[in-house]
């Protein structure tokens, strides 16, 4: 009986990963750390672990809530400790309160620094189905994430007047910009631009993208070059085509980022990665809460999925993410299931019941558990 049970429970298991076992830590299954956060993050992590129960993935969720409405930092040391001991996250946004005095950091931010991840990924392209003013555009997103003008140092010597520091270090600006390089080789990308403001910031982005020129000499096979902040955005809106792969500081990135994602649709499409030497942390690319529309059954959970899909590659878990991800992208194209922020009607839950079925019909009933 148990075994039945198994059987057509797991629907969406590909037939490979029957034969070999994927790798795994502990009994053959993988512990990570769930971060509901805020807005729309419980309800679609809700669906992810629905998809994954459905394709019987080897993962165990640890949920820790972080309350964003709390000066104490208690709950946000819970989180950072859990993903020390797992290795491994997967969150929703956490919302950043303007209300909250200066002492009280954003909890994304401290997560970030504390856990080193240094390098905040995004693969911003084109999307099957989804109608955008531009076409073909592939764009890998490399943001430095644990310095710039996210420092948290800032300070008020005299009412009235503010100064807010901007970190620029040449091991961070050296280890981003190689991190760059060794994606884009590793990816078969041709090109690196550094988004910079060195014409005015002559010391701290001209440390930066002298760090970039640097890096860019150990690899002759990438061509290299440089674009004032500004003028990327003005290119991005309306040649996207011409960039392969940007790095940046913390800041640009930010704005860069979201600029990228509302080229190909907008923030309910875009997964996000944050890695660092030890750890990665999975998250929809543009870090919006989407508290406007919690709870109403109509958020994209394409990002959130795609981004559970990251984690099941940087698992090692390829065919599981390989099931999910071709599912995800079946639907927004063969069966027009579209959510209102992409000019649809449907629901979350008739869109993720559309993946389900699509990995039903694309798997196969396994016999031999």
């Amino acid at each position: 009986i148990t075994l039945s049970r198994l059987t057509t429970s797991c629907q969406g298991l590909p037939s490979s990963s029957a034969a070999t076992p994927p790798p795994a830590k502990y009994g053959g299954r993988h512990t990570v750390t769930l971060i509901p956060g805020d807005g729309i993050g419980p309800e679609l992590l809700s669906h992810v672990r629905e998809v994954f129960r459905f394709s019987c993935v080897p993962v165990d969720f640890e949920v820790v809530h972080v309350n964003s409405g709390l000066e104490s930092e208690d709950d946000i040391n819970n989180a950072i400790t859990a993903i020390r001991r797992n290795g491994v996250a997967l969150k929703g946004n956490i919302e950043t309160k303007h209300i909250m005095p200066p002492s009280v950091k954003s909890r994304n931010n401290l997560l970030r620094t504390s856990l080193d991840l240094y390098a905040n990924v995004m693969h911003c392209q084109s999307l099957p189905g989804v109608q955008t003013r531009h076409k073909n555009i592939d764009i890998i997103i490399i943001r430095e994430n644990t310095e710039g003008e996210y420092s948290n140092l800032e300070h008020e010597s005299v009412s009235g007047v503010v100064e807010s520091l901007k970190i620029i270090t040449r091991n961070n600006s050296l280890r981003i910009a190689d991190y760059a390089f060794r994606l884009a080789r590793e990816k078969g990308r041709r090109r690196v631009t550094a988004v910079h403001k060195a014409n005015i910031m002559k010391l701290g982005d001209g440390l930066f993208l002298q760090c970039c020129r640097e890096v860019a000499s150990g690899y002759p096979d990438i061509t290299f070059d440089s674009m004032i902040v500004d003028n990327t955005t003005m290119q991005l809106v309306s040649k996207p085509q011409q960039f392969d792969v940007m790095v940046m500081p913390n800041l640009y990135g930010n704005v860069v980022s979201n600029v990228c994602a509302g080229l190909v649709g907008g923030p309910g499409l875009v997964p996000g990665a944050n890695y660092g030497r030890d750890y990665a942390v999975f998250e929809t690319a543009t870090r919006n809460t989407g508290k406007s529309i919690a709870d109403r059954n109509i958020a994209n959970p394409t990002a959130m999925l795609l981004a559970s899909c990251m984690m099941l590659d940087h698992l090692k878990l390829y065919d599981y993410a390989s099931s999910i991800r071709n599912a995800v992208l079946t639907t927004m194209n063969e069966t027009r299931l579209h959510t209102a922020d992409i000019g649809g009607q449907g629901t979350t839950s008739e869109v993720v019941q559309s993946i389900m079925r699509i990995i039903q019909s694309k798997g196969q009933l396994t016999t031999d558990l």
